[in-house]
């Protein structure tokens, strides 16, 4: 997109298989500063003089060290946050089947050790939680960023929450391109896509499914742990009909198709590209009211809410639109208008300019 619109974009890839093989050690020193990458990435700098560096992950190999060399370089510095890792060490939120912020502004997040959430492996989330300790005594979160992208305004308060400076996080969310036309839900069924797991409320979305008894299909668009279970329920529960995984140009012509997308996740989730994709063909989505899902999904505009894991009430949402197929229809106005108004190529170029213009006067006062 950003080479779409002019800019010159150099792209410095690691990719995390190199701790394949690698000594624990090493590894561990590695995930706290690596001094190699770091020396590596500030070469390429030097090369390319670039106005701003723009990081999207440096857990595990690439390390905050990385943020340190941009800084010795004098460039601005952009990071992405597309997890909650600096908050939580396996990222999520997430334990056990249920919300987690055990690890919530605490200096040493050792209920994560305690657990082994990270890998289910004590080891690896000490690691994890030391990386955050020491950068955290350090100042790397709040000194070496000059701003930070949250891609939901939920996310922005949770990582306020969790310490980071609030004037120095902005919100961009995903966007989706090119577009891909509006469909017109005709097909009459509701569509899941996704991962078959249970973070994703597989459980929640084929209970409500026997609740609702077969007055509108359900086709289920993934893979994952829990497909034999999706498989034996889609020849046991009326209407249900499990589709494997698809490529994404299929997934958007079900899409156009549908009445509704469910999207019954327990996570809080980053930013879910699948509901900006449904709001691009004009899909409204039933959503659990939680995390990032409360703050893209307008409750009776560009969709509906329903209490998290409970299929009593997804089922109750499911009648709704049954019963209401004039509301529906104007919530599928409402959905494409959200997208054309915030996840288009366009809008998201402006977003993140206006975001780079920021760094840099935040970097280089009076610039």
């Amino acid at each position: 997109m950003l080479e779409k619109y002019g800019c010159r974009v150099f792209r410095h890839t690691v990719h995390n298989d190199r701790i394949k093989g690698m000594n624990p050690l090493t590894l561990a020193k590695n995930t706290l500063w690596n001094k190699s990458i770091a020396c590596e990435l500030r070469k390429t700098i030097r090369k390319v003089r670039p106005d701003v560096v723009h990081f999207h992950n440096t857990f595990p190999v690439i390390s905050p060290a990385a943020y340190y060399a941009a800084k010795a370089e004098g460039i601005p510095v952009v990071q992405t946050l597309h997890n909650y890792r600096l908050l939580c060490p396996n990222a999520l939120f997430f334990r056990n089947g249920h919300i987690c912020e055990d690890c919530m502004g605490k200096f040493v997040p050792w209920p994560s050790i305690l657990h082994a959430c990270y890998r289910e492996s004590k080891a690896a989330t000490s690691v994890t939680a030391g990386m955050l300790s020491v950068h955290l005594v350090l100042g790397t979160y709040s000194r070496m960023v000059d701003v930070y992208i949250a891609l939901t305004d939920f996310a922005r308060q949770k990582f306020i929450q969790g310490g980071l400076p609030a004037g120095k996080i902005a919100v961009k969310p995903n966007f989706v391109d090119p577009d891909p036309g509006i469909g017109d839900g005709q097909g009459g069924y509701a569509l899941f896509v996704g991962r078959l797991t249970r973070e994703k409320g597989i459980n929640t979305l084929l209970s409500a499914w026997e609740k609702i008894g077969g007055k509108i299909p359900l086709k289920i668009v993934g893979d994952g742990l829990l497909a034999s279970q999706v498989a034996k329920a889609s020849r046991r529960i009326p209407g249900v009909e499990w589709l494997g995984h698809k490529p994404r140009q299929s997934v958007l012509d079900l899409m156009k198709d549908a009445a509704a997308l469910v999207f019954p996740s327990v996570l809080y989730e980053g930013f879910p590209v699948t509901i900006v994709e449904a709001f691009f063909v004009g899909l409204p989505v039933i959503a659990s009211n939680l995390g990032s899902m409360s703050s893209i999904i307008e409750d009776r505009c560009t969709g509906l809410h329903f209490r998290p894991g409970d299929p009593d009430d997804l089922a109750t949402q499911v009648n709704w639109i049954l019963d209401h197929p004039a509301e529906l229809a104007l919530m599928r106005k409402e959905a494409r208008a959200e997208y054309e108004a915030k996840y288009t190529a366009e809008r998201n170029y402006e977003m993140l300019m206006e975001i780079y213009e920021r760094a840099i006067s935040h970097a280089h006062p009076g610039k």
